[in-house]
């Protein structure tokens, strides 16, 4: 198909106003119109893939919060929020199904000043060790565990070791955290991935902490994970792509390019799940206390309630994506048991598909979408414990890494699960979520094919799939815990 002719292109987009009813395809960080007013309870990303380390296979999870982290801004004040209540959830066997969580996962915050006589916020000089006297604000956390019981009485655990004081590193201003940096010097760019928890900086290596039950955290300023041109996307899907039927692709365009966002990984080891051999549900969600002003109170005292959920996401896109505007803050604050009745006809009747042939022409199938419903409801990344390690993407990505997934080949197998066929699966998303999965392209390879039927499979895509000229992060990733790649400096960044 020839580019858009003008007058074309016109009667297009006016029919593409038409169809849109505030659902576009993305993960902008944007999802529903209340959390974008929360930056730091906004959820923008959750990742779960496998991973072994010294002979421990772990459940590997992380959760991004905090959109569009400038990281030239002064004073750099993007912090975990003390009143935010952040979880990761996971859910088996058959709370999976039902959209519930076994485990949750807590993080509490605290935030503390050395000095507050002054003006410099976050460093009094340059940070040689994390928390050192240059460090003026500290913030420390708490990891909890939680098992959900079915008649409601929950066991609560905490994972850290007596004594044990979990800190956030610093950002990374420049100046003030060189370590960061290549060659350890301020005024160069952000250090590139590495394939060794010794090759790390040394603010990110001292803040990676081993817990109770072989558990281990992080916390703290990373670079953005997810690439996209996003722009493109939300200006009426114009994604000069040829998989689209448009020739000569935009000059590529990462939305997120150049920002930062705070991470969360948690590595859970498989023993501490019940073992390899089942598939596992993950998700997160931050909470608010509910706030109460007290009766009879001439003073206006309030009184903090309980945690009530602000956000929550699962599988990438879907709030975005998929979910109408009218619908966008009720799953916000929804639990993936409602996902079936709620929200269950935007993954079946996908708005996208009408957009997609609307603007572009496709072909895709609007109708009884089983494949996609399959992935997003309810909406939990779904995990596969019983096949090895997932390939990882680093500088070099590892051999059998593909940002595609499976539609470039990039396959695991699995030994309770017949998949494709002799038990093989997605490398990346939709089986988990790995940093480096172009998350865009694999959702509209998923929307242009049709996956309903493993023995009569029709694949729109193949390892040359490019939707929007975008094919890789602004900076590498690490092959090792944290994953998420070096917070970028605030005086040497690139934005698109």
């Amino acid at each position: 198909m020839k580019p858009l002719t003008p007058k074309v292109r016109t009667k297009v987009l006016a029919l593409a106003m038409a169809l849109v009813s505030g659902s576009a395809l993305a993960s902008s960080h944007m999802d529903a119109p209340l959390i974008t007013l929360d930056d730091a309870a906004n959820t923008t990303d959750v990742y779960a893939f496998v991973t072994e380390q010294d002979g421990i296979e772990y459940l590997t999870t992380a959760l991004s919060v905090y959109p569009f982290e400038e990281p030239g801004i002064g004073p750099n004040k993007y912090n975990f929020d003390d009143e935010v209540l952040y979880q990761i959830h996971v859910a088996l066997d058959r709370d999976l199904e039902r959209g519930r969580p076994t485990y949750s996962y807590q993080f509490e915050f605290d935030t503390s000043y050395k000095d507050q006589n002054t003006i410099l916020q976050s460093y009094r000089g340059v940070i040689n060790e994390v928390d050192d006297a240059a460090q003026n604000l500290t913030q420390t956390y708490s990891v909890a565990r939680v098992t959900r019981r079915g008649n409601g009485r929950n066991t609560v655990e905490d994972l850290s070791f007596s004594g044990q004081t979990l800190i956030v590193p610093p950002n990374n201003q420049g100046i003030a955290t060189p370590k960061y940096n290549i060659d350890n010097d301020g005024d160069n760019g952000a250090r590139p991935g590495v394939g060794s928890e010794a090759e790390l900086d040394d603010y990110t290596r001292e803040t990676i902490y081993n817990l109770r039950n072989r558990n281990r955290v992080f916390a703290g300023q990373r670079d953005d994970g997810f690439y996209a041109d996003i722009q493109g996307v939300f200006d009426l899907l114009q994604l000069e792509s040829p998989i689209l039927g448009l020739e000569s692709p935009n000059k590529p365009f990462d939305s997120q390019g150049g920002f930062n966002v705070h991470t969360i990984v948690l590595q859970i080891p498989l023993d501490e799940l019940g073992g390899s051999g089942q598939i596992a549900g993950v998700y997160a969600t931050t909470s608010r206390r509910e706030v109460r002003v007290l009766r009879n109170n001439r003073n206006g005292d309030i009184n903090k309630g309980r945690w009530v959920q602000v956000a929550r996401q699962g599988n990438p896109l879907f709030n975005e994506g998929f979910v109408a505007i009218v619908d966008k803050d009720r799953y916000s604050r929804s639990a993936p048991s409602r996902d079936r009745n709620l929200f269950s006809t935007y993954a079946l009747e996908p708005e996208l598909g009408r957009l997609l042939n609307g603007i572009h022409g496709t072909n895709v199938i609007t109708t009884g979408r089983t494949d996609l419903a399959g992935i997003f409801i309810p909406d939990m990344i779904k995990v596969d414990l019983s096949t090895g390690p997932a390939a990882l993407a680093g500088d070099p990505d590892d051999p059998d890494f593909n940002r595609l997934s499976v539609f470039g080949g990039d396959l695991l197998i699995s030994s309770v699960q017949d998949g494709l066929g002799g038990g093989a699966i997605p490398g990346g998303w939709p089986n988990g979520r790995r940093f480096g999965d172009d998350v865009l392209d694999i959702a509209v390879c998923a929307a242009l094919s049709d996956l309903r039927d493993p023995a009569n499979l029709s694949i729109a895509c193949d390892s040359t799939v490019d939707v929007d000229a975008v094919v890789a992060n602004d900076i590498t990733y690490n092959k090792v815990m944290p994953y998420a790649a070096t917070p970028l400096n605030g005086r040497n960044h690139p934005h698109h």
